[in-house]
């Protein structure tokens, strides 16, 4: 993590050091396959990482077009900047960029 405003980064090391989960993201710049967002709230799964496995999620509105996700289980480094992409099964429904997630240290 990073908190700018104090000039601090936080570095761990392990794979598994658990200030490397988060269980929610914001989600903008969304794309939907049909065109349209679901109706919210909305249960799907959703990948933060290439290769992940589906993680069940449940989607809703936020401010701006955004949208607020949040996991049934803790994800492993959800990062600011990478894509969020949603799945009904083996349908992909479609994605975003994500915006904002857990922060280590509140600002």
């Amino acid at each position: 993590d990073k908190h700018l405003k104090n000039n601090i980064l936080i570095a761990v090391q392990g794979h598994d050091h658990p200030l490397l989960q988060g269980s929610w993201l914001i989600a903008t710049d969304l794309h939907w396959v049909s065109g349209q967002p679901p109706d919210f709230p909305f249960t799907c799964t959703a990948k933060t990482r290439y290769r992940q496995h589906d993680s069940l999620c449940t989607l809703n509105k936020h401010e701006n077009g955004e949208i607020y996700v949040e996991f049934a289980e803790p994800q492993w480094a959800i990062t600011p900047g990478q894509s969020v992409v949603f799945y009904a099964n083996e349908v992909c429904l479609g994605g975003g960029i994500i915006h904002k997630t857990e922060k280590l240290i509140q600002e």
